[in-house]
Formats: C-alpha cells, structure tokens, sequence
C-alpha cells in the first residue's frame, strides 16, 4: 500500500512521506505517511464525533473489541517481532517479550472494561443528607491524544489504547517518528478487530472503527492537538523535557506523563551480590539501555567495590554489540547516529571531569559499546541525567543512609532496586527512596503490566497500568437521589 495514515480506522493516502530505515544496517523498510493539517484536523473531529456513542457502549461490547485486539496482536506476533526489531533495533528475544506483554495488556484492558465501576454514598452524615443517596459513577473524561516513544512502539501504545478502549474514549496515535511501521501494523489489527466485534454484536462497523486514528505528523501539529480541547485526555511517555512542555501547553487537558530517569541499583551489605551481577547485564545494557528504567547507577558497599567492579568489567568486556535479529543480541545498535555522538560526548566529558572508563566506550556510527565508568559524581551528565544508552556507573557507599541519599540525589525518581535479605531494610528502602516504585532482589527494570507505573518529580504525574491509566482517564460523576428512600 502506498504511504498513508489511519483516520477513524480508515486508511488514507497522504500528499508526503518519510523514510522508516534499520538502526543496525540502515537498509529502507518502507515509506510512512506524514499527516498534514487536513487530515489531523480530520482524525480530531471523527474522535470528538465518536466519543459519545462509543462511551455509551455496554461493557460486553467493549470487552470483545479488546478480547479481539488481544486475539488479533497474538496472531500476528511474527510480525510485530519482525518490525519491533528491524525498525527499532529493538534485540530480537526482546521484541518478542514485548510482543508477549502487549497480548497481556490487551487482555487486561478486557477484564478491566467489565470493571468500571462506582460506588454509593450515605448522605447522612449532615442533617441536610438525612433520606438522600449518592451514586458516584467514573465515566471517561473523553477522547485521548496518545503520544508514544521509539523504544516499546508496541506495548507502550497499547498502554495508552487498552485502558482507552475499555472505556469506550477514542484515540488520536502521534507514533515515534522512528518506528511508525509498529503502529500501522496495530491500526490493522484494531480495524479487523472492530469488524469482529461489530459483526458478533450486530454493529454498524464504523464506530468501533473510529476508536483509532494513527497520524504521523511534524511537531507543530502534534503540538496543535495537544492544545486541542476536543481531546480531554493526554498520555505521553518520552523525554522530560518534551512532556513538561506538552503539559504546560494542554490547557484543561487531564495528563499522564510517563517520562525518563537515571535507575540506581543498590546492593546492601546483606544483599547477595552475585545474583546482582546477574541482573545488571542485561538490566544496564540490554537494547543498547534504550528503556527508561535501566540500571544507570549501581551503588555498593565500599568493603566489596574491589571484587564487585573487577567481576562486572570482566562481564562487560564480555558483551558485544550484535544485530538485533541475532537471536544471541542483548546489546544492539542506538536509534540513530546522533544519540550514539550524545553518549559518547556524555562519557568523554566524565573522563575530563575526572572519571575512568573501566570497559567499552568505543562508538562506530550509532552503536557504543557497553561501558562501565567509575568515578562519575553530579555535574556529570552521566550521572545527573538519563544516558538512555549503554552506560553503567559505579558508587560505593560506606552506611546505607549515604546510599538512600545518593539515590535521592537526582531530579528524576521512576524506580529503583535493592538487593536485601534484611526485612529492615526493606521498610528503610520504601519509607526514604524517592520514587514511584522499589523493587526488592530485582533490578529496577521490573515491570508486569497490572501493576500501578510511574515516577516522581521530573520522572513523571500519574501512573500507567491498565487499572490505575483507566483512573487517570476518568473522572468522578454524583447522581444524588432525594426523595426515593
């Protein structure tokens, strides 16, 4: 098919294009249609002109498009795999995982769409409510503007459809640039699960059709829609800088920004060290560390540094840079030339402030090697700021109280991981750590797709998760009934 968008479940040609090329060896994967202002304008008015009778769906309704979604992205796993890793560069076992996960997300979203539900209030608790009754009913805010990264172009988005769907708000797609092919290919199965469920149900296919528009569009639109009120809803993950942006200029908006971070790892004097080891590899360099809750920052007790650094060296000497269909991958290529140019002058201007590069480092184009870098402190890029590459600091601490504060001593706050056996210890991590979740004997890249995600301060407002997403999306109606009781 010729380059195009999807409005309203439709596909549409476009007047331009761009390009969709592989990180690892640059090869052509196809031609993506770029939106211009007709046609976001378009994919606005048909969510707008949607929402009320899709919202107005029953829950049976609703959870057989999803349980269709889920059906049709299972089906065609191959396929989201074969994208995921060419146009992402996305390791090839790691694409399949996210292909796995987004079955799973869809399929919650199906059991959470039959949960929608509120709850009755006593009045009475004034004089004045005496004989009254409240309902308070969630109902979808309205449609959704979602706008998704390079890094999950498959689960991530369905984080933002599912929950939408299951209440029944259409959504505007702003894919990542880099990986829109993803998306096109999702936009198919929803449109065929539509007309699944329409025809099981007895409905004109239209309206579950309109569920979804998939507009791939330069900035200035992107940021028109964002402004847009016809669009109550705004869920975006990417860069910190971008999403406080977007959520300065959305108006009335209700938002949901899921943006980056800098994980720590910490291993406490208790903590089993080499199960940590096991963890970190894949948790600091796996998709070249292109996942907002990669380990960044590892601290240890100051009595094992030695023994703790020699063994990651060794490993990370270890670990080469591979393509990403190499069923072997862990570490690919980065997104593209310029993030790979970024980490590189992010470790060179370390080692001219002072730390050492113990392993890896080198840059050919966009791949780096996975690098292991002692000595990193704030006024570091590397340590201040998210890398978002194949970069792991190490941090030794003397008491677990400088290692609380050295975690905290960052402006992002998404997850971070301590290894333990001391339930003490525990409970000190969860009361003194400063963000959205602390995962015990794991790395922080921990995530199963019920659980409520999200960070604090520049990491984040709101929290994704099918059941927490559908909260962030709704809001709190009263029916109050005098006179019946």
């Amino acid at each position: 098919m010729r380059p195009h968008v999807w409005i309203a479940g439709e596909p549409r040609l476009t007047r331009k294009h761009a390009e969709v090329r592989a990180p690892w060896e640059g090869k052509l994967l196809g031609l993506v249609g770029e939106a211009d202002d007709a046609l976001v304008e378009e994919a606005v008015a048909r969510a707008h002109e949607a929402f009320k009778p899709a919202s107005r769906l029953p829950a049976y309704v609703r959870h057989a498009f999803l349980l269709a979604v889920a059906r049709g992205v299972a089906a065609r796993r191959d396929d989201f795999v074969s994208a995921i890793t060419h146009e992402a560069g996305k390791p090839v076992s790691f694409a399949d995982a996210e292909a796995r996960r987004a079955v799973v997300t869809f399929t919650l979203s199906a059991e959470e769409s039959t949960r929608v539900d509120g709850e009755l209030l006593r009045l009475d608790h004034a004089p004045l409510g005496a004989g009254a009754l409240g309902a308070c009913a969630r109902v979808a805010a309205g449609p959704v503007l979602a706008i998704t990264p390079f890094n999950f172009p498959l689960n991530l988005v369905a984080h933002k459809l599912g929950p939408a769907f299951a209440l029944g708000a259409p959504v505007v797609l702003k894919p990542a640039p880099q990986t829109p092919l993803t998306a096109m290919l999702l936009a198919e199965v929803v449109r065929d699960a539509a007309d699944e469920a329409s025809s099981e149900h007895g409905l004109e296919p239209s309206l579950l059709r309109a569920m979804l528009s998939v507009v791939p569009c330069a900035v200035p639109l992107a940021e028109r829609m964002v402004r847009d009120p016809r669009l109550a809803v705004l869920s975006f993950t990417g860069s910190a800088a971008v999403g406080w942006r977007l959520r300065e200029i959305a108006g009335r908006k209700r938002v949901l920004l899921e943006l980056g971070g800098n994980a720590a790892l910490v291993v406490a004097p208790d903590g089993d060290a080499t199960q940590a080891l096991d963890r970190i590899v894949p948790a600091a360099f796996g998709y070249a560390g292109q996942v907002c809750i990669k380990v960044q920052r590892l601290f240890v007790p100051r009595t094992i540094e030695r023994e703790v650094t020699d063994a990651l060296t060794e490993r990370v000497r270890a670990l080469p840079v591979l393509d990403p269909a190499d069923p072997k991958c862990v570490c690919g290529p980065l997104i593209d030339a310029r993030s790979a140019a970024r980490v590189r002058s992010w470790i060179d201007e370390a080692e001219r402030m002072g730390a050492r590069v113990l392993a890896g480092g080198a840059r050919e184009g966009n791949r780096v090697t996975p690098t292991l870098v002692a000595g990193a402190g704030a006024g570091m890029k590397l340590h201040d700021e998210e890398v978002f590459g194949p970069v792991l600091t190490v941090h030794p601490y003397d008491t677990l109280v400088e290692a609380w504060r050295a975690v905290n001593a960052s402006r992002y706050g998404l997850q971070a991981g301590v290894f333990t056996r001391d339930l003490g210890t525990v409970a000190a991590a969860f009361r003194e750590l400063e963000v959205g979740a602390v995962i015990v004997n794991d790395a922080p890249t921990f995530r199963v797709d019920g659980m409520p995600y999200g960070g604090v301060k520049d990491s984040g407002y709101g929290r994704e998760g099918v059941r927490y997403a559908i909260d962030e999306m709704t809001e709190r109606r009263l029916l109050v009934l005098r006179g019946f009781l």
